[in-house]
């Protein structure tokens, strides 16, 4: 049966659209309509920030987790996400995640089987869209940028395992923000060494070499293969964040 969610409406059957709310937002083609609309959609926009910031305001310290939904349950991927997942919640750290299929079901599995507190930010898309069973807090958005906000604004950290399009953007939008000083004290670490060398590699050897970043924009990347060191990188993070601020 065809379903649908778009925010925290479900749709199934003849009601199910195939455009998106984000995309319907966007979209400049058609009639002129959207002159008369678009102000009310503001109004949208704005219940969708305030239910997400009544929402996370009372969550624990958290740090958010991304990868890819296509990760298969048996994969060496999927168990790294819930020991991943499990380390932090025992490190006590909630989890954030996308709370989507494949590796964020993963993390967020991990956290929840390890007494932490799983957190899923969903969005609005054609697939790959319900909240995963192991979410313990969760909410639908049908704006990327208002889910990005809440992403950035209640996590300590990002932690990015291998994925697809929507990692890199995620990934390279956390980058930005801790570059331009927008975010402080904010380690950003990939997982899987053998995923992310290639893209580091061509970080240094291109983007570097033809001056478009400095030496020390390259430093705000973290790689690493073990749980526990990312535990710790995080750890020693938030200390020094409290030192400078003591």
């Amino acid at each position: 049966m065809p379903e649908k969610q778009r925010g925290p409406v479900v749709l199934r059957r003849a009601q199910v659209q195939q455009s998106t709310t984000d995309q319907r937002l966007l979209d400049n083609r058609g009639p002129s309509d959207w002159v008369h609309t678009d102000p009310w959609r503001v109004l949208r926009i704005q219940a969708e920030f305030v239910e997400g910031f009544g929402l996370l305001a009372e969550a624990p310290r958290a740090v958010c987790v991304f990868g890819s939904a296509r990760t298969p349950v048996d994969s060496p991927e999927y168990a790294a996400g819930e020991r991943l997942g499990a380390a932090l919640a025992h490190a006590g750290w909630a989890v954030i995640t996308g709370g989507g299929p494949g590796l964020m079901e993963a993390v967020n599995k991990g956290s929840s089987e390890a007494g932490g507190v799983s957190i899923g930010l969903g969005i609005e898309l054609p697939f790959e869209q319900r909240l995963n069973d192991w979410v313990d807090v969760g909410v639908n958005f049908r704006y990327f940028f208002v889910r990005k906000t809440m992403f950035v604004k209640y996590a300590e950290a990002f932690v990015v395992m291998p994925g697809g399009f929507g990692t890199m953007d995620e990934l390279f939008e956390a980058l930005t923000l801790v570059q331009t000083k927008k975010v402080t004290s904010f380690p950003v670490i990939l997982y899987g060494s053998s995923y992310w060398s290639g893209l580091v590699e061509w970080l240094r050897e291109t983007m570097l070499e033809a001056g478009k970043v400095s030496p020390a924009d390259l430093e705000l990347i973290k790689v690493s293969d073990d749980v526990d060191e990312i535990v710790s990188i995080i750890r020693d993070s938030q200390a020094a964040s409290s030192d400078a601020t003591a």
